[in-house]
């Protein structure tokens, strides 16, 4: 094999799609699976090349230097790049950051020179970026692919340059039970998605990143540092985390590092520290500026008082078992699924679903909280041991749809995951549109999970989120959200402002505060600032008020973070607004709010450019740096072999991808009978082998299966009808396929204005194969839709053949 030019060698996936464009003029557009082409968007593993002339990774450094003054963190970030090699490059680096940050500078350094980045549109940015490449210039472009996940692209690295790249951004820390908590992200978990490469977005098309093996360090060093400034002092600091050393300046003020021996970064850092007397710094901050004048209330919420009553409950678990999983996190949530089944009381109903590629429940109607029902939950959770992909949004939608257990039972969803997906939006739309089917509480299992999932999940759906990064949180972290549901904090919570102008409050309602944490709220004040803050509310059944005045607030021109924060919560309400109901006059406010806060979003990038040419044009080679796996996660969430005894046969004919594994496997694994599971004990992979059909036949079936938009009645656009069918063909190939015979389905798809499909009737059927069509029917509900063009339903007439 002759050595090229390249870092990494990507294991592959051929999801086997091919959309095949329509000729001017057609009426139909044929989705034909075939094995030999779309890659799908995946994770792959990087491969270290020994040859020579195979240039080097040049991010050798990051570090984080963080203070915290009162509730508010200001954090600095330095990325140092060198090229070591003979060519100029370009550095690809996908980092995280915290979902609740407001990113509001960057700066460039080479050699003398400090270039500050300017905020631009997203796509102006990046043609400032490639334009100043073919120019021959350094630059450096940073950009949002999600509210937590950010690319840093320095392009013009030459042979023997030091770049320096410091980006920073704010964020406030809001106690809960009196205990503060800084969490620094440092790794991107692998995240799982059913795209291809030709069909994903831009802002997609991150998720194609390099990845080292579990346990392998990463190839360039990590440091971080902490200076807390609070204004009592402090009871006691500690990390779950690291191993740290504290040196305590005063009273009120400490330093905070990572000793040697945890200098990782495969895992969140997280700082936890209380205040004597487990009191909060909360009240009125205020700053003073030229243009906007901005305000910040937190206020401590009363105590928490037990309830008197004890209302029967229905709790569905909304467990992941994926690849990704594998391992530490699923122990983890071994653990948590005991404390929490453990502790329902009689009665109460709950139900289990577990989801990777597929799904599966425990009974399709909830079950009592009986000693056995419970027994046999804990022992089909046990028995899981991870594999397949991570279908979120499928799961979802089941357990929304699941007939409630008795008419008047109050309904929680509890989700419980890594969080490795690209469907956050779609997940967040979702439970928005369905909030009258039951609130959501998300667990965050592992040592460096997705949060903006995590939290996300729970604002969506009005409920809280957790965090559990070992195994001996889990019992603590169960405890609370038992507390959360049976006695809230705060209920009908609301702001009034008297002798005070304000505009442009944050939150525009303040939902049910379940957590003991400080009710918090943003906003813009006008004039001089006087008269007082009224926050009302029930408080265990009983009228709560509370009042602050204002002249008591802490006045400053010192607040500058306060504009950056309400800018921050302002977009992400935006965001979330915008993918409910798409609208350009959203996009557009979203777009002006980054670029007059000079704030990072979906929307706006930082750009950096060199005043001086230093090359011939754009680099040679383009480097998209390794990143390691979390701590705790597995190849597993990348690829590799499964364990037959685990059911996951390694005779399977679809390939692994983020431990993707054929689905009917899973479903085997714990499929349903008469509304209790199976032994999960895996089937033999040699028996499984007699039930599929011949390799060659089964490569010919899916081969020739043809899937085609026949008619649109209504006004959506066909291309994008075309792609969201395309992104399930290729599943739909497989599961006809496997069953080894001909035959045709036309399905008309019934969607209503937002592209929610309403119903589905299949209107010829050839297979009269009753679980062939139940299987079919449920991979086309999960197709997804965008809204149509003119507010109206519409109807989509699908074929789906196959010839031998």
């Amino acid at each position: 094999m002759k050595p090229v030019k390249k870092f990494v060698i990507h294991l592959l996936y051929l999801a086997g799609i091919s959309l095949v464009l329509p000729l001017l003029g057609t009426a139909e557009t044929a989705i034909v699976p075939e094995q030999s082409t779309d890659k799908t968007l995946s994770p792959f593993f990087f491969v270290q090349s020994d040859d020579p002339a195979v240039d080097k990774l040049p991010l050798k450094s990051t570090r984080a230097d963080v203070v915290i003054s009162g509730v508010i963190a200001d954090v600095e970030v330095t990325q140092v790049y060198k090229n070591e090699g003979k060519n100029t490059l370009e550095a690809i680096y996908i980092f995280p950051g915290s979902s609740r940050s407001a990113v509001y500078a960057m700066r460039m350094t080479i050699g003398e020179r400090t270039i500050e980045a300017t905020i631009q549109e997203r796509q102006q940015a990046r043609e400032t970026y490639e334009q100043a490449l073919a120019e021959g210039k350094t630059a450096s472009l940073l950009e949002q692919q999600r509210p937590n996940v950010f690319q840093m692209n320095v392009g013009n690295i030459l042979p023997g340059d030091e770049i320096k790249v410091k980006l920073n951004y704010t964020e406030l820390l809001v106690p809960e039970d009196a205990t503060y908590e800084f969490a620094y992200p440092t790794v991107v978990g692998p995240r799982y998605s059913n795209q291809t490469e030709e069909t994903a977005g831009q802002q997609d098309k991150w998720v194609a990143n390099p990845y080292l093996r579990a346990g392998q360090d990463a190839p360039f060093t990590f440091a971080f540092a902490l200076t807390l400034n609070s204004g009592l002092p402090i009871a006691r600091l500690t990390s779950p985390s690291h191993d740290i050393d504290v040196e305590y300046t005063g009273k009120n003020t400490a330093q905070v590092g990572l000793r040697e021996s945890n200098k990782t970064n495969n895992r969140d850092v997280v700082i936890r520290y209380s205040l004597a007397g487990d009191k909060i710094e909360s009240g009125l901050l205020m700053n003073i500026d030229k243009k906007e004048d901005f305000f910040l209330l937190m206020l401590e919420p009363p105590g928490r008082v037990a309830s008197g009553m004890i209302v029967p409950r229905e709790y569905i678990f909304i467990i992941d078992v994926s690849g990704s999983m594998h391992g530490f996190p699923l122990e983890v949530t071994k653990a948590l699924m005991q404390d929490l089944l453990g502790n329902l009381r009689p009665n109460d109903f709950f139900n289990v679903m577990l989801f990777s590629g597929d799904n599966s429940v425990l009974a399709e109607k909830s079950l009592p909280a009986t000693r056995a029902n419970l027994q046999q939950a804990i022992a089909l959770v046990n028995r899981q041991q991870g594999g397949g992909g991570t279908e979120l949004m499928p799961a979802l939608q089941r357990a929304m749809s699941l007939p409630r257990a008795e008419e008047n039972v109050s309904r929680s969803m509890i989700i419980v995951t890594d969080g490795y997906v690209t469907v956050e939006k779609d997940a967040f739309e979702y439970i928005g549109k369905n909030l009258n089917k039951g609130n959501v509480f998300s667990f965050g299992i592992g040592s460096g999970v997705n949060r903006f999932l995590i939290e996300g999940l729970a604002r969506a759906g009005m409920g809280e989120p957790f965090v559990i990064l070992n195994q001996e949180e889990a019992q603590g972290k169960a405890k609370k959200f038992r507390e959360y549901i049976e006695s809230p904090i705060l209920t009908d919570i609301t702001i009034t402002f008297n002798g005070l102008k304000v505009s442009d409050v944050e939150p525009a309602a303040i939902p049910d505060l379940f957590a003991k944490k400080p009710v918090v709220v943003f906003g813009k004040y006008h004039g001089t600032p006087r008269g007082t803050i009224v926050v009302s509310g029930k408080a265990a059944g009983k009228t709560y008020k509370q009042e602050i005045r204002v002249s008591e607030g802490e006045i400053s021109t010192q607040n500058k973070a306060l504009r950056y924060l309400w800018a921050r919560h302002r977009i992400i309400r935006l965001a979330d607004m915008v993918k409910l109901s798409p609208d350009d006059k959203q996009i557009k406010e979203v777009t002006q709010l980054g670029l007059d806060y000079n704030l990072l979003t979906d929307y706006t990038s930082f750009v950096a450019v060199d005043t001086e040419k230093r090359t011939a044009g754009k680099p040679k080679s383009t480097v998209k740096q390794p990143l390691p796996l979390p701590q705790g996660v597995s190849d597993y969430a990348v690829g590799g072999k499964m364990s037959a005894a685990a059911g996951y046969s390694p005779a399977s004919p679809a390939p692994m991808r983020h431990g993707l594994m054929k689905r009917e496997s899973m479903a085997k694994q714990y499929q349903p009978l008469g509304g209790k599971l199976a032994d999960t004990a895996a089937e033999p992979a040699e028996k499984e082998a007699e039930e599929r059909p011949e390799q060659t036949d089964y490569k010919t079936l899916k081969q020739n299966c043809r899937i085609i938009v026949r008619n649109i009645d209504g006004r959506l656009d066909k291309s994008e009808v075309e792609k969201a069918v395309a992104r399930q063909s290729s599943y739909i190939a497989h599961v006809i396929a496997k069953e080894g015979a001909p035959g045709r389905y036309e399905i008309e798809i019934a969607v209503d204005a937002q592209g929610k499909i309403e119903k589905i009737d299949v209107l010829r059927d050839t297979f009269n194969n009753k679980e062939l069509k139940e299987k079919i029917t449920r991979l086309v509900s999960r197709l997804q839709f965008k809204a149509t063009q003119d507010g109206q339903k519409a109807k989509i007439i699908l074929v789906i053949s196959t010839t031998q």
